[in-house]
This record gives C-alpha cells, sequence and structure tokens, in this order.
C-alpha cells in the first residue's frame, strides 16, 4: 500500500497543482460567445460519454445548429478536421464517425485541441456555423471554459473507492467532482430505490444541490454493418461470436446472454484497429461456426466498415449492436430535458426557449 502511494504521488503532485493553477486563475481558461457543453469522466474509459453525448445531441438539434467536437482518440491525422459520412476512422477517429453517421444533420468535427477547435467552428460561413456545441470527452480541458460541465460516473466504479492511473482507473482527482454542474450515473441497474441511490451518491461524494441523474444502456436492435450485404437470418441464431475492442465488455455480455445459448468472445483492446491477422482469426471462427451470428459494438463497426481485409462473405455476416444512454424514469428524463435548456437559455438570452 505504501508502494503504491509512493507510485502515485508525482502523479497526484501535478494533478494538484495543474487544478490548483487553473482554479487560481493563473492559467487561464478561455470562455466562447455561444454555449458550450462538455461532457466528461475523471475515470479512464467506459462511462458512456459517446452515448450520452448522442443524447445531449438528440435534445438539441431540433431547434439549433449543433457542433460535436472531440478530439478524435487514435485517429492517424492531426489538427482541425470536419469528420463527413464517408471519412474513415484512421482520419477522424471511431467515436467521431459514429455520431456523424447517426446524426447526418449535425457537424462533427475533431481537433485535441478544443480552444483551436472552437475557434474554428465559430469561423465557419454562417449558414453552418453552430449555435451550441458540444464537446465530448473534455472534463479534464480545462483552457476551455464551458457555460456547463457534465460529468459522467459508472454506477459500479464509485471515484473514491478507485485510485489513480496506473494502479486504479481515475485519470484526475476525484475531488474534481466539485467542477460539475450536474452528474450522470451511468450503467445504473434497471430498478434503483431511493436508499440505493443515496448509497451511490455517498459513495462519490455528490453535494445535494448537484443535480444528479441515473441512466442505463439501452440496447437497440442489432443491425448489419454492410448494410447492402448483411443476411438478416444470422439475427436469430442461438449462436454468436463476440469481438470487441472497448474498455468494459460486462454490461453488453450480461445482455446477449439472455438472448443467445452460446457467446465465444474474443477480445481486444479499446480502440484497436483490426489487423489483417485479426480478420483471419474472425474467418477462421466463422468457418467453425457457420451459423454463428458476427457481432460487434457499434464503436468497432466503424473500424471496420473501411477495413480491406474483409471478404465480400465475412461481410455477410457482419453486426453491431446500437446503445443509447436512457434514464431510468420519466421524471429524470424531463429533468435533465430541462437543465439543458435552462442552460442554454441562461448562458445566451438571444436563444430564448430552447423546447
Amino acid at each position: 500500500m505504501i508502494r503504491s502511494k509512493v507510485i502515485l504521488f508525482p502523479y497526484y503532485l501535478t494533478l494538484k497543482l495543474r487544478n490548483r493553477l487553473y482554479d487560481k486563475g493563473i492559467f487561464k481558461s478561455k470562455q466562447f460567445d455561444v454555449p458550450v457543453i462538455s461532457i466528461g469522466n475523471i475515470t479512464a474509459g467506459g462511462t458512456g460519454k459517446t452515448p450520452t453525448t448522442e443524447l445531449v445531441v438528440r435534445l438539441l438539434k431540433p431547434q439549433h445548429k449543433v457542433a460535436v467536437l472531440s478530439r478524435g482518440y487514435k485517429r492517424k491525422t492531426r489538427g482541425f478536421r470536419i469528420v463527413d459520412t464517408d471519412s474513415t476512422s484512421r482520419e477522424v477517429g471511431d467515436e467521431p464517425l459514429q455520431i456523424r453517421k447517426k446524426h447526418k444533420d449535425v457537424l462533427v468535427a475533431v481537433d485535441a485541441n478544443r480552444t483551436r477547435g472552437i475557434t474554428q467552428l465559430l469561423a465557419l460561413p454562417q449558414e453552418i456555423r453552430p449555435e451550441v456545441i458540444v464537446l465530448d470527452d473534455a472534463y479534464q480541458h480545462r483552457k476551455v471554459l464551458p457555460l456547463k460541465n457534465i460529468l459522467l460516473i459508472d454506477y459500479n466504479r464509485p471515484l473514491f473507492r478507485d485510485n489513480l492511473l496506473p494502479i486504479g482507473r481515475l485519470r484526475d482527482l476525484p475531488e474534481q467532482i466539485e467542477r460539475a454542474d450536474a452528474i450522470v450515473i451511468t450503467k445504473s441497474p434497471e430498478h434503483l430505490d431511493e436508499w440505493e441511490r443515496e448509497t451511490i451518491k455517498k459513495a462519490n461524494r455528490i453535494n445535494d444541490d448537484c443535480p444528479c441523474f441515473f441512466a442505463r444502456i439501452k440496447y437497440c436492435p442489432i443491425e448489419p454493418i454492410f448494410a447492402e450485404l448483411g443476411d438478416k437470418r444470422y439475427i436469430y441464431s442461438k449462436e454468436v461470436g463476440l469481438f470487441t475492442g472497448i474498455a468494459n465488455v460486462k454490461p453488453l455480455m450480461m445482455h446477449l446472454s439472455d438472448i443467445y445459448e452460446q457467446i465465444t468472445h474474443i477480445s481486444y483492446r479499446d480502440h484497436h484497429e483490426f489487423t489483417r491477422g485479426n480478420i483471419r482469426d474472425i474467418e477462421y471462427f466463422a468457418r467453425r461456426n457457420p451459423q454463428s451470428l458476427l457481432l460487434t459494438t457499434e464503436k468497432d463497426a466503424q473500424r471496420l466498415v473501411s477495413n480491406r481485409h474483409l471478404t465480400p462473405e465475412l461481410k455477410k455476416r457482419l453486426f453491431y449492436i446500437p446503445i443509447e444512454t436512457e434514464f431510468l424514469t420519466i421524471e429524470e428524463s424531463y429533468s435533465f430535458r430541462n437543465f439543458i435548456a435552462e442552460s442554454i437559455s441562461s448562458g445566451n438570452s438571444f436563444y430564448g426557449t430552447l423546447f
């Protein structure tokens, strides 16, 4: 235990000093003339940032021109880049590409420098210039001062029961929860009583004056990765070959176990780029199990759709399962909707009533 603390101390000290310099105004944060909503986490990976970002986008886009700005993690390009529907994951990252394909009426861009990215978005022609910008995975990016900070916490991983990387999964100090304007407890069980909710709030030291919402993963109907080729008869198989490159596959495995009698899982690292050897392994499984559904996640599908090693025969059997963030109660859904609406309205009176 003492050795662990010694290992973590330099990282702890760096984070403590960095946050203190921002809190004191020595390091400057830039605020922009349009509402900026930041969605992020303190835990590394697997808290549901992308589906929550999509939820906020769905609430905003009926009345406003919305842009999503992401880092574009694991992309092979640099700088500011607009995401097109025909972009590849290597160019823009898998998560921004997923958002762009699902929301074709929303502007999506990538830039590791969020300040520069927002500036570039606001320099676009007026007819496409965004009125609201949603930052995907930007809780630690303190160079931008958002209108609202939405912090996501995995129900199964309370912040104050974890450790900093590399021993634990925290990439920032748990005390930074105090900067959140709202908190969403993601991956919650479907039914939670009031005692369980309070227990989770206490475990994460959430103040009573901070809006807190409980949400779960909603699994949507399975779709073919290649719509024009997919043989949907495989969906009704009793067997599934699951291959994933995500941070936490347990919720998906639990969901599939209620549907399929036999699940074979091939696991890769988060954001894994599928190689020729990986595709051969999947092909080998497909030959050995001719009736099995070949299934992956929506995020992984973005990295497969442009994979040049896939054969036409394999493409027929490749499917993905979309997910959404869904609040546990109707009341929470309305409350979150109102939180977003009131945030935008208070941030800039020009926008008037959002909903």
